[in-house]
């Protein structure tokens, strides 16, 4: 496809697609800020200096230092871009339960001037993967029904299926992988499901209590697909014999889906 007609096909005209505007409803009485620049797909720079990073979505990178664009960045950075001028350069903002990321960013679902959630949007065309990572779960279910559409019409990234399978894994950062989970144990560390390819899901303890251990348990044997950003455990010291590469943790059930037998 041209790039002409890939970014085209984004820009269509204002019409959201099927009924994504009924995602993720604003509440009443947002306050309105200025956005000074779109950086990328998920992130905003906003007139006062704060840099607004979406919650729920993670878009494909920009290539940076040398790197290139992961597919559909671009289109994602373009259609935020309209999205917010469409809203005439404001947008609302909810901020999530934890306010700021470790970069310092603020953290906050975006509305545009209708009341309609920018994040679910993208989700809706296929601009971005769903994530949710606790405390920021509040607006998971909308926001993962959003990415169902988008999935089931092979939209964006869905057109060709981004899922890896675990033994697939090229390097750290953010995937959506599938596999069958081996085992699965629990002890001081969180909870641990083992899975092939040297991968290794964590629930980490302080967020144990947003998982049913019943559920986890009768994952073993399963094939599950999980999301999130991948840690390559090689590069901070030699691997101990039977420690797995590759560790994914997961803050919210959301992260983790069991596949059909």
């Amino acid at each position: 496809m041209k790039k002409a007609s890939l970014v085209g096909a984004f820009f269509v005209s204002a019409i959201w697609l099927g009924g994504a505007e009924a995602f993720c409803p604003a509440p009443a009485g947002l306050a309105r800020v200025k956005v000074q620049r779109v950086v990328d797909g998920d992130t905003l720079r906003l007139a006062d200096g704060r840099s607004v990073r979406m919650i729920g979505l993670n878009s494909p990178e920009l290539g940076r230092q040398g790197r290139s664009d992961e597919p559909f960045a671009v289109a994602a950075r373009r259609r935020l871009e309209a999205l917010v001028a469409a809203s005439d350069g404001q947008v609302g903002l909810l901020p999530g339960q934890q306010g700021r990321d470790r970069y310092g960013r603020t953290l906050a679902h975006v509305y545009d001037a209708d009341g309609r959630n920018l994040e679910a949007q993208l989700l809706a065309e296929g601009l971005g993967f769903h994530v949710a990572v606790a405390p920021n779960t509040g607006l998971a279910d909308c926001q993962g029904a959003a990415e169902r559409q988008a999935r089931e019409a092979r939209l964006g990234l869905w057109k060709q299926s981004p899922v890896l399978k675990t033994q697939q894994i090229p390097a750290a950062g953010f995937a959506v992988l599938s596999g069958r989970v081996n085992t699965i144990r629990r002890n001081r560390g969180g909870i641990w499901l083992q899975m092939e390819g040297a991968v290794v899901l964590r629930v980490a303890p302080d967020v144990a209590n947003r998982f049913d251990m019943a559920s986890l348990e009768r994952l073993q044997g399963r094939q599950v697909e999980a999301r999130g950003w991948v840690v390559d455990r090689s590069r901070r010291a030699a691997l101990e014999p039977g420690r797995e590469r590759w560790l994914l943790p997961l803050t919210d059930p959301a992260m983790l889906t069991a596949l059909p037998r």
